[in-house]
């Protein structure tokens, strides 16, 4: 407690100075919204791109496409050829890449910050001018693919994290896999992602974060010097396919070839944006921690030093999504344990915080924890622009992230209590278990090394 406490202390000075940098806003004429958050800690800076659409955005048939979307961005445009855009920011000392999610797909480049004009001008380019040739299409097409089948199929626990997701969903487009299903992907044409990048691709459907040793104003000029000139796009955002109420507790079994069991269980639970009271998502994610931050937390201490009846655990929960989604837990069982011992373990676990309050000590120390956390990751350029970029995308605004560590650090364990005994309840679970099948010659086992689950994760 003392280190952490420490830690924090030396911490204030660089706190402090964080928030004396406001966030500066503007938006274009052509809907385009600018981010700018300076640090002038050192002369470097990260550019994103945000926009707003991601799997959850796509329907049956073309599931998928977001993801591969992000893969031809990279494959010219009316004025570079395939590999110029990498080829120059590499040339100019930056590095470049790109992540689909369910709420969104984002763009970034980290350069030094004489180096701004460069990311813009490229970025810019490649926002409504992408030449999306069809062999270039097939190549990648194939690359998703293969993609897929090593980190999907051919992975025990991540198929089964997939099936888990499809079979908690009834409606939710949570249920779409970021990567797209195999059926889906065989079946995506070249006309269905020009109509996906036309629709989605458009100044008025993005935000442009810039967080570093910049000039607001500078950025804002440069933003309408390279953006301003591109065309809106006439937007009509997919209606929300609400999940409908669960009416009792849900149960799964995958069938893989695997060298062990793993089991998943989630409670459906409300995100920021839904919930019935404000602090309730905070609430959820500071009893994750309670759980499941860092060794000296329950799950590890109980369950895997104290009884060894798990090899590995974790819980997760994310309160930032477009959609509500789950708190999640999920486990391998230790040798000579099985899957029923684990999830009778585990179901304990939630029966002691449904009962029992949190006690003051392990509270300060779980919350001293992921504040620290929290405000270690402001200390990098790219988790300050990213934190700005989700929360605008999934709908939430940007300044949530200016009181988001206060909204932990006041959760109380009777708000631990209350959400536990409110949304950790069998009619709102849905449990996976990984049934190990044996391994043939075809088959190449991934390290037995546990998946980390989030409940939102791109």
């Amino acid at each position: 407690m003392r280190r952490i406490l420490f830690g924090l202390l030396l911490f204030l000075p660089a706190l402090a100075a964080l928030a004396d940098q406001a966030v500066h806003e503007r938006t274009l004429d052509n809907g385009l919204k600018v981010l700018v958050k300076p640090d002038r800690r050192a002369p470097i800076l990260t550019s994103q791109v945000w926009y707003k659409v991601g799997s959850s955005y796509e329907y049956g048939g073309v599931t998928g496409v977001s993801h591969v979307l992000e893969h031809m961005m990279f494959k010219g445009t009316e004025r570079l050829a395939p590999g110029e855009f990498s080829r120059i920011i590499a040339e100019n000392g930056g590095e470049e890449n790109a992540f689909t999610g369910r709420d969104y797909t984002a763009y970034y480049q980290n350069l030094a910050n004489d180096r701004l004009a460069i990311a813009f001008e490229l970025e810019a380019d490649r926002m409504r001018k992408l030449s999306l040739a069809q062999e270039d299409f097939a190549k990648e097409l194939e690359v998703v693919k293969e993609e897929r089948r090593t980190r999907t199929d051919d992975d025990p626990q991540s198929l089964t994290f997939e099936r888990f997701n499809a079979a908690a969903y009834d409606a939710s487009p949570y249920r779409n896999p970021v990567i797209g299903w195999a059926g889906d992907l065989d079946q995506l044409t070249i006309g269905d992602l020009r109509e996906w990048y036309r629709l989605w691709y458009a100044p008025n459907n993005a935000t442009l974060v810039v967080a570093g040793d910049v000039d607001p104003e500078q950025v804002f000029a440069l933003a309408e010097e390279h953006f301003g000139p591109l065309e809106p796009e006439r937007i009509s955002p997919p209606k929300s396919r609400p999940e409908p109420e669960q009416l009792g507790e849900k149960r799964l079994s995958v069938m893989a070839p695997a060298l062990e069991p793993y089991l998943l269980m989630g409670f459906k639970a409300p995100a920021v944006i839904d919930a019935a009271e404000e602090w309730e998502p905070y609430a959820l994610e500071v009893l994750a921690s309670v759980l499941d931050g860092g060794s000296s937390a329950r799950l590890s201490r109980e369950l895997v030093r104290g009884s060894q009846v798990a090899a590995s655990t974790s819980a997760s929960y994310s309160a930032f999504g477009r959609l509500p989604g789950m708190f999640l837990l999920s486990g391998v069982p230790a040798k000579g344990h099985d899957v029923g011992q684990l999830e009778a373990a585990l179901r304990a676990q939630i029966e002691r915080v449904q009962t029992d309050l949190v006690d003051d000590q392990e509270l300060e120390r779980v919350r001293n924890q992921l504040i620290a956390q929290k405000v270690y990751e402001r200390d990098s350029l790219f988790y300050q622009a990213m934190v700005l970029g989700q929360l605008e995308t999934v709908g939430l605004g940007w300044e949530l992230a200016d009181v988001y560590v206060d909204r932990l650090a006041a959760v109380t364990p009777e708000q631990l209590r209350a959400v536990a005994q409110k949304y950790l309840v069998p009619a709102r679970l849905t449990v996976g278990m990984l049934d190990p099948q044996p391994i043939d010659d075809t088959h190449t086992e991934p390290s037995p090394v546990a998946l980390e689950i989030r409940a939102n994760d791109p």
